[in-house]
């Protein structure tokens, strides 16, 4: 895949836009669909990107799924976690055979649910699943997107691994030479960090949330707060060690996603804040920080932490708090965990699919 590329993404918000400004400051073209509609009524004129990025551009917009997965070679999903199963139900019936699907960022093993559908089909086209975003930002009113930051490293696998190194290329095509390679989805699904670090961030600002407060995220992230994450961190990456996988760990994530030096975590938080990337935290209760990252995120390594024997009970007492504030039951919030079964499997059937994309 050589020249421009026609990258056609479902989702129109902060992620959304924010890998479209830099597709096309990359020179591709970007395609973005709104599942709702609503999220592209005031994109048909342009959109600016304005932080670490610097521009204006027109993306095209899709009506349907159908036309996104239509008009474009590779598919892109970068939405928030909760709306995934519906996008794939929507795109899987379209997708050809070989066009390359990214999932941006992946969460609860959903690119083996995405790989189901299109294996109903008796299609075969890989996977790749990113353990985080590629940009970090929020979209401001109307069609004015701010990015944060432009990582420098991207965790990433795809399924099946036999198309690893096409898929990878093709990442790299798109946005540069900032991905590293991970052993298959269980070791993708543990380089997500941003579910436990907003675990850590939500419930020491919640306040702030609720009252709809304009908050510095960084500099919020005092020491005690910072401590937790922290303490976070080491339950995901004794899960990882029992699993035989290599995983970055907290302090690599934000010295690689915001150019700080290693410190404490919450020393390089106030790093961030002083170079103007520490990001404005949410203003409302409902924010994907818990509606998307305590079902989405902290219920998978709770699960992984059960299969090897390495309880996440820090993971474990988040899910449970924040069930309690919110009057919801977020560990049975999950449609992908629930459309898998994956309590049917065992952990050998799990490290399998992981490389594979079959569930069997």
């Amino acid at each position: 895949m050589s020249g421009t590329v026609r990258v056609g993404i479902a989702g129109a918000g902060s992620i959304a836009l924010g890998s479209a400004a830099l597709l096309a400051d990359l020179g591709h073209d970007p395609m973005v669909w709104s599942p709702s509609g609503a999220g592209t009524e005031d994109l048909h004129h342009g959109v600016t990107a304005e932080g670490a990025l610097e521009l204006r551009f027109t993306p095209r917009i899709a009506a349907t799924a159908e036309d996104l997965v239509r008009e474009n070679d590779v598919v892109m999903i970068a939405l928030p976690a909760y709306g995934h199963k519906s996008v794939m139900d929507a795109i899987a019936p379209h997708v050809r055979d070989g066009q390359h699907v990214i999932v941006s960022s992946h969460a609860s093993m959903g690119a083996l649910y995405l790989m189901r559908l299109l294996e109903a089909r008796g299609v075969s086209a890989p996977i790749t699943a990113w353990g985080t975003t590629v940009v970090t930002g929020r979209r401001q009113d109307g069609s004015v997107v701010r990015v944060n930051t432009v990582r420098s490293r991207v965790d990433l696998c795809t399924v099946p691994d036999t198309r690893s190194d096409c898929a990878l290329a093709i990442c790299q095509r798109l946005f540069g030479d900032r991905f590293q390679p991970r052993a298959g989805l269980l070791a993708i699904s543990l380089s997500n960090l941003n579910p436990q670090n907003h675990l850590g961030i939500a419930l020491g600002n919640i306040t702030r949330m609720e009252r709809g407060e304009v908050w510095s995220q960084g500099q919020n992230v005092t020491p005690k707060v910072g401590r937790l994450l922290e303490k976070l961190d080491l339950e995901r990456l004794a899960i990882a060690e029992a699993l035989g996988l290599s995983v970055k760990t907290i302090f690599e994530h934000f010295h690689l996603s915001f150019h700080v030096p290693v410190s404490t975590i919450s020393e390089m938080n106030q790093q961030m804040h002083a170079q103007g990337n520490g990001g404005t935290g949410p203003a409302t209760a409902d924010s994907r920080y818990v509606t998307e990252d305590v079902p989405y995120g902290l219920q998978l390594t709770a699960v992984l932490g059960r299969l090897v024997d390495r309880p996440a009970i820090l993971h474990e007492a988040g899910i449970a708090i924040f069930s309690a504030m919110y009057d919801r039951d977020f560990a049975n919030e999950n449609e992908l965990l629930s459309a898998l079964s994956l309590e049917r499997y065992s952990l050998t059937d799990l490290q399998e699919a992981a490389r594979t994309g079959l569930l069997r």
